[in-house]
């Protein structure tokens, strides 16, 4: 049985997410298991590095799968290329050790959200941004992330009210980088829970319009509170960037 790695760049924009579901067909996972199976003649079961929401993307999404097939690395990068929808695309196809998993063995991950500040819309990158008219305070919103650096219980930033596993996350770094009207904030660490990113996102926009002060940054972790962390940022702002092993 051979194992399969691939990366996979994707437009989120109109699928529900990487995670197949059983009340819709535009995930992410769902439409390459489609195109695998097929590919292969068996019944392909994909492991992603993780789930992205709907609407986000990904520039190196990581996945595996176990075929008996076979087809060359370069055989099936061609098959998926030419069958995949034109906004899924495969940055490499590689046969790995048979105990590499895209998940478990996973140990680091960037996201970066964008952000485009002014009046003028940002009519091409529009499905790729966040667009806020007024201008943020981007020193604010550096001072701030710094808080988040470290090992931190993260509960007052995740999406799921009901989780039960552990909430504490180590973040390596926060960078905020203004280029022109452009404000990129990458996130780096050991893992993310279920919006984490986005919230975090929102939490620092609101520092810098002024809702928020440095010092809540503290508070809010400390309260292990989802309300008292700030508003869930759009999700076409967000980007799976890099995956470590």
């Amino acid at each position: 049985m051979r194992n399969i790695r691939l990366i996979i760049r994707y437009d989120g924009t109109k699928y529900n997410g990487w995670q197949k579901q059983g009340n819709t067909e535009q995930t992410i996972q769902g439409k390459m298991e489609q195109l695998l199976t097929k590919m292969t003649g068996e019944s392909i079961e994909l492991a992603g590095s993780g789930r992205t929401d709907a609407g986000v993307h990904a520039l190196a999404q990581v996945a595996n799968f176990h075929t008996h097939s076979s087809m060359t690395e370069k055989e099936m990068a061609e098959y998926m290329q030419e069958y995949l929808p034109k906004d899924i695309g495969i940055v490499e196809v590689k046969e790995v050790g048979e105990r590499f998993h895209s998940r478990l063995n996973a140990v680091k991950k960037q996201y970066e959200y964008r952000i485009y500040m002014g009046q003028e819309n940002p009519v091409f990158e529009r499905k790729y941004c966040w667009h806020i008219q007024e201008p943020l305070n981007v020193e604010a919103i550096k001072k701030a992330s710094e808080s988040f650096i470290g090992q931190h219980d993260f509960k007052s930033f995740c999406g799921n009210k009901k989780m039960k596993k552990s909430t504490i996350r180590r973040i390596d770094e926060i960078q905020v980088i203004k280029d022109g009207n452009w404000l990129i904030l990458r996130f780096t660490g050991n893992g993310f829970l279920m919006n984490m990113v986005r919230i975090l996102t929102g939490t620092l926009v609101e520092v810098g319009q002024g809702k928020k002060e440095v010092q809540d940054m503290e508070k809010i972790l400390l309260a292990k509170s989802r309300e008292k962390a700030g508003m869930l940022a759009p999700a076409q702002g967000l980007f799976l960037v890099k995956v470590w092993y």
